[in-house]
């Protein structure tokens, strides 16, 4: 859905649904809730989105929780720099990761939002494609390095240090997490 053609209190519903899963988690968040929150009748919700699972992909899709900035910084390692240092912002922010954490816990039940991750990855990545071109221009790249499998490396590896280690991802780590991905590891 795009935000100007939904409801006028589009955000205002979008934030409520969000916070309430960081809250709640995914089981115990409730239509009723969110129209609570946010000011809404529940049946405005379902005129426009028929169930949890697609009011939760849409808050996901558009509230510009997760929004980043594409950086060019002037050099690769400088740009995949900076857009480690966003992923760690919105994998630890006290207003993005217990939405990430939520989402991740409920993601692989539900296939609407395994579509809508899906949806926001491929997003992602062809806004950040213009880091690679530029690199493959400076001379910093080789032509046909496959930059889906250098960001999946990258961000990978700073998902899998936060959520499933519990470790530290500084930015000595974040440094070196992008040393190793352009160097590789030998």
């Amino acid at each position: 859905m795009n935000v100007q053609n939904g409801p006028r209190k589009a955000q205002a519903i979008f934030a409520a649904t969000l916070e309430l899963l960081a809250e709640l988690g995914y089981d115990k968040l409730a239509i009723e809730a969110v129209a609570a929150r946010s000011g809404v009748n529940k049946t405005t919700l379902y005129r426009w989105w028929p169930s949890k699972d697609a009011l939760l992909a849409a808050a996901l899709r558009d509230s510009g929780l997760f929004a980043v900035d594409i950086p060019d910084t002037g050099s690769l390692r400088g740009d995949l720099l900076a857009v480690a240092t966003q992923i760690h912002r919105l994998l630890t922010s006290e207003h993005t990761a217990p939405v990430v954490t939520a989402t991740l816990t409920a993601g692989p039940r539900r296939p609407e939002l395994g579509e809508v991750s899906r949806s926001f990855f491929a997003d992602r990545m062809a806004r950040e494609e213009p880091v690679f071109e530029r690199a493959v221009a400076r001379g910093e790249l080789r032509p046909g390095v496959d930059p889906v499998l250098v960001m999946d490396l990258l961000a990978g590896a700073i998902w899998f240090r936060l959520l499933l280690r519990g470790g530290d991802a500084g930015p000595k780590f974040l440094e070196k997490a992008v040393d190793t991905v352009l160097g590789g590891a030998a």
